[in-house]
């Protein structure tokens, strides 16, 4: 007899939680939980969310009459941790200490593993996180930016980055580990990686590649120092101008693709020549980390929410199916890449790793008097 294994996934948004529970590869159900203005306004950070989201969780999976002992391990979505390797990590004292008390930065993804852990310890289940956001195995090459007090350090949309290669390449019967795939996310913010030998070598952050629906990504360095030194703006606008009201908010007052198309299709010669340009700045993207693997690449994937749209993958593939095979696997599958990542690990087929956080930093007058002692 098969041995199915019930895994529920779980990723927090700024607004919503996103919740599904698998048999194996199976999606059972799926359901969004919403987190209104009112619910949310009586915490003053992301972490004292925990409670009223967990809640929100369990009556949601109530209400569909799920019994959570039928699981066989919760997943939640990695949050700001220090940089992790690739793949599974259980859920231990040491990260839900970290993620509750001193997180990188407030993220809803902190969340997940935070509720992940809440859930299934009582049950005597493992929990575990996959692909966090803060996966950085980049080379050391990789690392320079040209200025010795700004390092590069990868940052991108990695949890579902991986999935869809390891999809795309097990379908053609290759293993991640054997094949050079570029991958490149499409949502509110573009990122591409490089990914070889099952690791991601190289990374274009939100800040360094593409411009997309929200962001500026890569500007010309000495126009934005006079911008910011302009009078005009403080860090929190200059800020803004780069993440949050950037890219094709900018250019065209709007982050939906789908209204910029229908601008494009109503005869709006700005808007298409707007959106020809992300697609072209997507392609060089692409381009630029296929000299990584000095131009030996088997597979490009496009994916995302914006992969959906065949005008922009028609217009990304033109210029860059030269290079390799172009695969297009739209949407943002967390859900469905936490699943099959515990689904490895359950079936012996990963190990996950063992998070170990970093040791505390002294205070700082902890730090002077043992100055003085060594003196």
């Amino acid at each position: 007899m098969i041995d199915t294994k019930l895994i529920l996934t779980i990723n927090p948004g700024s607004t919503s939680t996103k919740i599904a529970v698998f048999a194996d590869e199976a999606r059972l159900l799926e359901r969004k939980v919403d987190h209104s203005a009112a619910d949310l306004a009586p915490f003053d950070t992301v972490g004292d969310q925990f409670q009223m989201r967990k809640a929100a969780i369990v009556a949601a999976l109530t209400a569909e009459g799920f019994d959570l002992g039928t699981l066989a391990a919760v997943a939640g979505r990695g949050g700001k941790l220090p940089p992790l390797k690739r793949g599974a990590y259980l859920v231990n004292d040491d990260m839900v200490e970290f993620l509750r008390h001193r997180p990188i930065d407030q993220h809803a993804s902190n969340l997940g593993a935070l509720i992940a852990h809440d859930i299934a310890e009582p049950l005597g289940i493992p929990s575990f996180i996959y692909d966090a956001v803060v996966v950085d195995e980049m080379e050391d090459i990789a690392r320079f930016s040209g200025v010795p007090e700004l390092t590069r350090r990868a940052s991108c949309h990695v949890l579902n980055m991986r999935a869809m290669a390891i999809k795309v390449l097990k379908r053609d019967g290759l293993r991640l580990e054997d094949a050079n795939i570029v991958v490149c996310h499409m949502g509110g913010g573009v990122t591409a990686t490089v990914i070889s030998g099952g690791r991601m070598i190289d990374v274009l952050t939100d800040e360094e590649g593409p411009f997309s629906p929200e962001r500026a990504g890569r500007v010309p360095c000495r126009q934005l120092v006079d911008l910011c030194f302009s009078g005009d703006h403080d860090r929190k606008s200059a800020t803004k101008l780069m993440r949050g009201v950037g890219g094709l908010v900018a250019y065209l007052g709007t982050n939906s693709a789908l209204e910029v198309e229908a601008r494009i299709d109503a005869g709006d010669a700005e808007a298409d020549l707007v959106y020809r340009a992300m697609a072209y700045q997507i392609a060089k993207g692409i381009g630029e980390l296929s000299t990584v693997v000095m131009g030996k690449v088997d597979r490009i994937v496009l994916t995302g929410a914006i992969a959906h749209s065949q005008r922009m993958t028609d217009m990304v593939s033109e210029r860059v199916a030269f290079i390799a095979p172009v695969e297009i696997v739209p949407g943002e599958n967390e859900l469905e890449a936490l699943a099959a990542g515990t689904l490895r690990v359950l079936r012996g087929e990963e190990t996950p790793n063992v998070f170990v956080a970093p040791p505390r930093p002294r205070p700082a007058a902890e730090r002077r008097v043992a100055e003085v002692s060594r003196a």
